[in-house]
């Protein structure tokens, strides 16, 4: 049976040099083109097996190895978001991963997103330890393997290597992978391979490819065997001369043929025929490739550019199969329906609203709002329209009255129309950017939030009437205080230990000036009207402020934002 090439993703941090690892190895600038040098859509190359050969070199004989399948289709992916993506929608769209991890920076917080994927997933993978050169004293031996660059380092760079490895090796134990630098492995079916690389001088890529091949050769051996049911994703919709929209794809099962029937995943799943089949030159990325030739068939995996009728309205991201007849369609229907539905979608509650240009954008900024546990109210894809305004104007919650738009376009006339009706617009090209600045505008908006409502109510304190700072006895009593435990606002209301009422705090002040609050152990004077002292209260008596059950639900409410002492005063109370 026919091997097919195996998917390789690569993901990581998103400065950790992904795609300029891509670029090391297809000898291409594509890194550079990219809005803040970061990726932000799903790309492929297809690195052919005679180039994995040659940049092998002579490890493939020292090691006895032999490369059988014609290439593997490397993929480049926007963090980890879109990797997941094309998990859930495919099954098992990538084969094995590397994960890219800066040896200066280590093991970041996109990295343990990426490592909880693989966790979840079980999906096997390698580590690039990227940036090597950047390592002390490191010296660049013009070579393309790490073992014979490592011949010329001194025993400080070894050593700082050596360091910086087993920082990586003990991180990912704790997430329960077994790690060790590739050359040091004794059994590569429960050890994760650690391959120190540069995708600026190439070293290391000689046994990178050598390890992926091996590793994808070897173990997923099974799994690579082509398939008689024709799969693939539809990475992008453009216009091309001559021909009109075409769609970038990944063909990641099957073989397609020029003539063939597809199904393409929508709320309605779109019909069409394949009229041709173009694929980019070798090595180079679908994304910037100019030049295309046309074939009239082609096997998994390929980075393909299909043209067909009825392109305009499909979706990029979306799913699509090879159908021999109408059953066949009729049972695939429900199926390719669901996985487009759980992505675009309109729900009764209030949440934020997401617009993106691709399919693939859209699940990518989804499953990361979830994971913040962000509620979303709709998502969609292209241009803003009229009832996506009005939907923003149904939002009840003034904190989610936000739209998100990830490369799309806005007019002035629609931002202007927004703003009078509060809508934050949060817009962007790079995704991890976006997600931040919701989170932050929210924590602004809860802040400011449990501000003023923490502002209505009493809260808890404890103080000291001090001896001898007695300045007015009534109408309204002024006297000296400490605070014993938590803040003392103005508004708060104060009892006896025993129960009995003393009154309202009217203002607080210290060192003849009014201040809005004063913390523990802090001495101030304060005024509250009705209160008569040696009648209502003593010198010496303890006060505390009179919470009651409103107060208490809204306490618990915004617990987060009390100070320590306050939090402290609460559990002490046994009232949280």
């Amino acid at each position: 049976m026919e091997l097919r090439a195996p998917i390789v993703t690569l993901m990581g941090h998103v400065d950790h040099g992904k795609t300029s690892l891509a670029d090391a190895i297809r000898n291409s600038l594509v890194a550079l083109k990219e809005p803040g040098q970061i990726t932000q859509h799903i790309s492929s190359t297809f690195i052919p097996k005679n180039v994995i050969e040659k940049i092998c070199g002579d490890l493939l004989k020292k090691f006895k190895f032999e490369i059988k399948f014609n290439g593997i289709l490397l993929i480049d992916t926007p963090g980890h978001a879109a990797f997941s993506h094309l998990r859930k929608r495919g099954g098992s769209i990538s084969d094995i991963a590397i994960l890219v991890i800066d040896i200066i920076e280590g093991i970041e917080e996109q990295t343990i997103e990426c490592l909880e994927i693989l966790k979840n997933y079980k999906i096997p993978f390698l580590v690039a330890l990227n940036k090597i050169d950047k390592l002390p004293n490191w010296k660049n031996s013009n070579s393309l393997s790490f073992l014979e660059s490592v011949l010329f380092q001194s025993q400080q760079t070894i050593f700082e290597l050596d360091k910086k490895l087993y920082e990586i090796v003990a991180k990912l134990y704790e997430f329960n992978f077994i790690s060790e630098r590739f050359d040091r492995i004794t059994d590569f079916k429960s050890q994760i391979p650690i391959v120190p690389v540069s995708a600026k001088t190439k070293e290391g890529l000689a046994e990178l490819l050598l390890i992926i091949s091996g590793l994808s050769q070897i173990f997923l051996k099974d799994k690579l065997y082509i398939s008689q049911e024709t799969k693939g994703i539809i990475l992008e919709l453009r216009e091309q001369k001559g021909l009109g929209i075409v769609a970038d794809c990944i063909l990641y099962d099957g073989k397609l043929k020029k003539g063939d029937t597809i199904v393409i995943a929508s709320h309605e799943p779109i019909i069409t025929k394949i009229k041709f089949i173009m694929v980019p030159k070798e090595l180079k990325d679908i994304r910037y490739e100019k030049e295309f030739e046309y074939v009239n068939e082609i096997v998994a995996s390929a980075g393909i550019r299909i043209f067909a009728d009825n392109l305009e309205n499909v979706i990029a991201g979306s799913e699509f199969r090879v159908i021999k007849d109408e059953k066949e369609f009729e049972k695939l229907r429900d199926e390719l329906k669901m996985s487009f539905e759980n992505i675009i979608f309109k729900r009764e509650l209030d949440g934020i609203i997401v617009k993106a240009d691709t399919l693939g954008s859209l699940e990518a900024i989804i499953n990361m709002l979830e994971k913040e546990k962000i509620p979303i109210k709709k998502s969609g894809v292209g241009k803003l329209k009229k009832e996506d305004i009005i939907d923003l104007d149904l939002i009840r919650d003034e904190k989610y009255k936000i739209l998100v738009l990830f490369n799309v376009q806005i007019s002035e006339e629609e931002k202007e129309t927004l703003n009078q009706k509060n809508v934050k617009i949060i817009e962007g090209n790079v995704i991890y950017r976006i997600i931040e600045e919701i989170k932050n505008y929210l924590e602004e908006k809860k802040r400011n939030e449990a501000k003023y409502e923490l502002s209505k109510i009493n809260r808890p304190v404890v103080i000291k009437v001090l001896k001898g700072f007695i300045f007015r006895r009534s109408n309204p009593a002024i006297f000296g205080v400490e605070v014993l435990k938590g803040r003392l606002f103005r508004g708060v209301k104060l009892k006896r230990e025993d129960g009995k009422e003393v009154g309202i705090v009217n203002d607080i002040q210290k060192e003849n000036r009014s201040i809005e609050f004063a913390t523990k152990n802090e001495k101030v004077a304060i005024s509250i009207e009705n209160a008569i002292i040696g009648r209502t209260f003593e010198e010496d008596d303890i006060l505390v402020s009179d919470i009651s059950q409103k107060d208490l639900e809204i306490l618990k409410k915004y617990f987060d934002y009390l100070s320590e002492e306050e939090k402290e005063l609460l559990k002490e109370w046994k009232l949280v």
